[in-house]
């Protein structure tokens, strides 16, 4: 069904035929709620309980849903929802005249209202508001779901996140849990003397991760732009530029699968410091995540479905000695044995398909039967060379690199190098990136001429590091889904105008 027919189909309900009469007989009567431009609050429901004592028999001005009523003859309990919260207001026709009353009647579930009245508790000890005034502030002409105690569809909650928002309370903690998270970062870092700044979205090359990119055309120009997957090559631009310590924290777009941990944009942030390495960061991260933890009110043990995390205490592996944990099997023993790696990998029953290079075989195995054991906060560190373009060797082992990602619940939340300043070597892993893409790589690297330039003027050693804000507060609040902490994700279209 097209969204065409979607609209008519309700736009023809008998609930929005009565409602849209409704309106249209406020504005024959000149009382047209939308042309009302401002209500002046000066209290909410959470303030109001939280300093009732303070407050009762004062007169306060609230605007909020109408969400419940219940008539008794001449007067009437109902409930207002607020930015914070719902409170009950009570109206008499007594206190309001007959005229007032007879409109409040009228006014549907859903419609937006503004009272003035004054704070008290009813006989059964309810804290709610006694209305001198009501004013209807805004008319919805489409009913909430009949039952105010959540709205089920979770494809219909995605596509109407507002209506979602109105009748699933804790969806609006998450949100705000989610601005305190990225508010604690942005604090944290500031206090540590980083600086935050803004590089391109549209990019002419699509570098600084592995990923396909999305395109997009500048007609002026005449040229085609990628949208960003990643800020690394110009934050790391600006290392070389005497910049010690930034950061960024924004939305990255990748033009990949949707699932329950992947949106095609989501929000990372990526720190950069010259002077450290891989460890340093390994550091930053366990006291970012500490301090994001405490932030939204949660104790060192956290609860993430059915599994219990403790936030307090993070391992760590280097990639080799996880793979010998969970599989049995030391890929250091035939380290420069492209065949053995190979037979080893089949055993485990993992398809190798065309990768046919040791680090490729070690990387395809860690993620087949490694990652999804790494439940307890875990640091796999040591990355094969081939997987890792934009980082630095090991000094003793020159197919490893120093890098290292976070796993929580069997997902990465963190990715971190100490970074390649070599610019010879960085010009040949872009030559090699470059010829996996034109093998039909769509992830690898295009060489970034440029940026091999800034680090042929010196850049400083420098650790990076980019954590997923995404997963984070997935992780933090508990949410099954990518999609239950990006307020508005991406959907697939339910047909054209």
């Amino acid at each position: 069904m097209s969204d065409v027919n979607n609209i008519n189909n309700e736009e023809n309900s008998e609930q929005y035929k009565l409602r849209l009469l409704k309106l249209e007989n406020l504005q024959k009567n000149s009382k047209d709620p939308f042309v009302i431009t401002k209500f002046q609050v000066d209290s909410y429901s959470l303030d109001i309980k939280n300093n009732f004592e303070k407050l009762e028999n004062t007169g306060i001005k609230i605007a909020g849903r109408l969400i419940q009523r219940r008539t008794m003859g001449k007067a009437a309990f109902a409930n207002v929802l607020d930015a914070k919260g719902s409170i009950q207001i009570y109206i008499r026709i007594d206190s309001v005249g007959e005229e007032i009353y007879k409109e409040f009647l009228d006014f549907d579930i859903g419609d937006i209202v503004g009272i003035e009245g004054t704070v008290f508790k009813t006989k059964k000890e309810e804290i709610s508001v006694k209305v001198q005034k009501i004013t209807l502030l805004a008319k919805s002409l489409h009913p909430l779901p009949e039952k105010f105690h959540g709205l089920q569809d979770i494809d219909l909650r995605y596509r109407q996140r507002y209506l979602d928002l109105i009748v699933n309370p804790g969806v609006k903690n998450t949100f705000i849990k989610r601005s305190v998270i990225i508010k604690t970062i942005r604090n944290f870092l500031d206090n540590l003397g980083f600086i935050e700044v803004e590089t391109p979205m549209l990019n002419l090359i699509a570098g600084g991760a592995l990923a396909r990119p999305f395109i997009t055309h500048h007609n002026a120009l005449d040229m085609n732009l990628f949208l960003r997957i990643a800020p690394e090559l110009y934050l790391k631009r600006l290392i070389t530029g005497g910049m010690d310590k930034v950061y960024e924290l924004g939305r990255q777009f990748r033009n990949e699968g949707i699932s329950i941990k992947h949106n095609p944009e989501f929000t990372t942030i990526e720190i950069y410091q010259a002077y450290v390495d891989y460890t340093k960061m390994m550091d930053l991260t366990e006291k970012i995540i500490f301090e994001c933890n405490k932030s939204v009110g949660n104790g060192n043990e956290i609860e993430y479905q059915d599994k219990k995390i403790n936030l307090s205490s993070f391992e760590r592996l280097s990639m080799i000695e996880s793979v010998k944990k969970f599989t049995g099997k030391d890929f250091s023993e035939f380290e420069n044995n492209n065949e053995k790696a190979i037979e080893v990998a089949q055993k485990l029953g993992v398809d190798i398909q065309d990768k046919n290079t040791w680090g490729d075989i070690l990387m395809l195995v860690f993620e087949e039967k490694v990652e999804e054991n790494l439940i307890q906060p875990t640091f796999i560190y040591d990355f094969p060379a081939s997987s890792s373009p934009l980082a630095k060797r090991k000094k003793e082992n020159s197919n490893l690199v120093e890098r290292f990602e976070l796993y929580i619940t069997g997902r990465e939340i963190a990715n971190a190098y100490s970074e390649l300043n070599d610019p010879i070597d960085q010009k040949q892993r872009f030559l090699e990136q470059l010829r996996a893409r034109e093998n039909g790589d769509e992830e690898a690297n295009l060489p970034d001429k440029d940026f091999v330039t800034a680090l042929e003027y010196g850049m400083p050693p420098t650790g990076g590091l980019g954590i997923g804000i995404d997963r984070l507060v997935m992780l933090l609040t508990n949410s099954a889904s990518i999609r239950g902490v990006i307020i508005f994700p991406t959907m697939k279209a339910r047909g054209s105008l």
